[in-house]
């Protein structure tokens, strides 16, 4: 966390207010006005912390995709085969998608606004779908060559992302659905080394 300014508490107060609503109302949506009075913080205060709303917007996603990783650290902590940790993953949005608060992928909200590969909130998109890539393929590559790792890799992220959007429309069942398109998906490459 870029710790700038003052109370590390006040500051994670700010971007938890902002997390929740980003992810209901959505980025443009969500003025600085409304976040400070939501987060009952003082203008200067909020200008201290964050001096744009893309830099606040930048560490909101940041600090969800820390929080990701930690839980996807947790589950692959568990004694399983490479396979079997790529399918908690998809268990983990079977689970997300279910929640009552779910409102769809925050990232992809941030790329549906923010679509120029040059600006910082496209970038903090980037860096976490690639995250989580990167980290199917170095699962995968514990039992198959690099170069097909890095393919079901990103198979297993657009059915990930894919499925994440049929369920925000609606779709519950969608990461079911997927979740059984990647065991295919494994089963076929683990037949194919």
């Amino acid at each position: 966390m870029n710790m700038t300014y003052g109370n590390p508490e006040k500051r994670q107060h700010i971007v938890d207010t902002a997390y929740r609503l980003f992810k209901r109302d959505g980025f443009h949506a969500t003025g600085i006005d409304r976040i400070i009075a939501e987060a009952e913080v003082a203008k200067m205060t909020m200008y201290r912390h964050f001096p744009s709303k893309d830099g606040l917007i930048v560490e909101v996603l940041d600090w969800r995709a820390r929080r990701f990783d930690r839980q996807l650290d947790e589950l692959a902590g568990q004694d399983a085969t490479p396979g079997d940790k790529i399918i908690t993953i998809f268990d983990w949005y079977g689970r997300w998608v279910r929640r009552p608060d779910f409102h769809g992928c925050l990232f992809a909200h941030a790329l549906a606004e923010f679509g120029d590969p040059r600006h910082p909130i496209f970038q903090a998109v980037a860096a976490q779908k690639n995250g989580l890539r990167l980290r199917m393929r170095q699962l995968l590559q514990e039992v198959m060559p690099t170069e097909q790792a890095e393919s079901l890799a990103s198979a297993l992220l657009m059915l990930i992302e894919g499925a994440t959007l049929l369920a925000r429309m609606g779709q519950a069942s969608a990461i079911g659905d997927a979740r059984k398109a990647a065991l295919s998906l494994l089963a076929e490459a683990a037949a194919s080394s």
